[in-house]
């Protein structure tokens, strides 16, 4: 059964400036997408905006916004296909469980001027 569904568009331009702000990237973003952002080069602000995309998307699919955990707590990670998937911890994983969420669905993509996420969570 689907508990949620949430959808985000974010301006690459809007976020490209976040790449040369180290505490910034820390704050909202796991070491491990962080990690995946750089890994990108050129189109490091494209993963970062869909990134960013994805947790804005989890949150609306949530129904209650942010509220509850850090956006830290959600984070996208590509399978050895290049698959995106997303991953919850802390209160994020405890927002989704109050939900009824036991599976999260994302899908993310991009183009020069914007980035979009679409998550659903399932339950």
């Amino acid at each position: 059964m689907i508990r949620g569904i949430g959808v985000d568009v974010v301006a690459v331009d809007r976020l490209r400036p976040w790449l040369d702000d180290q505490r910034l990237l820390k704050r909202y973003f796991a070491r491990q997408e962080r990690d995946a952002i750089y890994q990108r080069r050129d189109g490091a602000a494209l993963s970062l905006a869909a990134r960013f995309a994805a947790k804005e998307a989890f949150a609306k699919a949530l129904g209650t916004g942010f509220r509850g955990f850090q956006l830290r707590e959600v984070w996208v990670v590509n399978d050895p296909l290049g698959k995106p998937e997303l991953h919850v911890s802390g209160g994020a994983a405890r927002a989704l469980s109050r939900v009824g969420g036991t599976r999260l669905w994302l899908s993310l993509t991009h183009e020069q001027a914007h980035a979009i996420a679409m998550v659903v969570i399932e339950g």
